[in-house]
């Protein structure tokens, strides 16, 4: 995230907490190596007197500085967003906490006839706050959509019928997000149209993968139509097979045993 930089004022490698998303990769990436600080110091400032240069490899921290911090509410959900290696307590995911619709072949949440989207915010090096996904998230509520309920965002939410996440969240900055809904496969326009409006207000960058149902062919033919009469592009990003273990009895007893499912970007 570029959040650590060198001070000139104190000539020291220092962090922007504001835009430190607890990601732990500096922690983990970087070789620490132990040495004492005095005599670390002390090479630098009579390397920097005969001027010649000091410089260890940028992926070693000679003092062993790094330490990971006890965090707290509300700052420790940018470590579980953006920590590849913490579990969501309300998913038992790691990363980001989300298995996606893309796992519908197994977890059946799409319905024939429905349409699944995964809206994915943020990337390593741009991150988002909160507040920008608010935004979106607002916008897709007053389509009265259905928010995947397993998704940690939405777990985050204290109206799902207003989109509105919790106050104290908004200005956290985390990695990324990926916010889940479904509709009728016929509502996909008016979604990414409010999508599209929405993402001009948010200063992220912002993805969009939308997924159905295919016939017992393997070929889907509703929501291409739909996104090439709308102007889309688009192509087959994904198409899951049905080969691994249904982890939604009852859902996948209500559908067509030969239906997979055909996402689009």
């Amino acid at each position: 995230m570029g959040a650590i930089y060198i001070d000139p004022a104190i000539q020291r490698a220092t962090i922007n907490y504001d835009e430190c998303v607890e990601c732990s990769t500096c922690y983990r990436g970087m070789s620490q190596e132990h040495l004492n600080p005095v005599m670390v110091r002390t090479v630098r400032r009579i390397a920097k007197f005969f001027r010649f240069r000091f410089e260890p490899e940028p992926d070693v921290c000679p003092t062993a500085a790094f330490v990971m911090e006890d965090l707290e509410w509300p700052r420790i959900v940018r470590r579980v967003f953006s920590d590849p290696l913490v579990e969501h307590k309300s998913t038992g995911i790691h990363g980001r906490g989300t298995e996606e619709v893309k796992t519908n072949d197994v977890a059946h949440r799409v319905g024939v006839g429905e349409a699944g989207y995964v809206i994915e915010f943020g990337r390593p090096g741009v991150g988002v706050r909160f507040r920008e996904i608010q935004t979106v998230t607002m916008a897709l509520a007053r389509l009265n959509v259905a928010f995947e309920a397993k998704n940690p965002i939405t777990h985050l939410m204290t109206n799902q019928a207003t989109g509105e996440l919790k106050p104290d969240l908004l200005n956290e900055k985390i990695l990324s997000a990926i916010v889940e809904i479904k509709t009728a496969v016929e509502r996909v326009p008016e979604v990414l149209e409010a999508v599209d409006e929405a993402s001009r207000r948010i200063d992220t960058v912002l993805a969009v993968g939308v997924s159905t149902r295919c016939d017992e062919r393997g070929e889907e033919k509703v929501l291409s139509a739909l996104l090439d009469e709308h102007g889309y592009s688009h192509h087959r990003a994904k198409t899951n097979l049905g080969l691994g273990r249904v982890t939604n009895v009852a859902k996948a007893q209500e559908a067509p045993r030969d239906e997979h499912v055909a996402s689009v970007r």
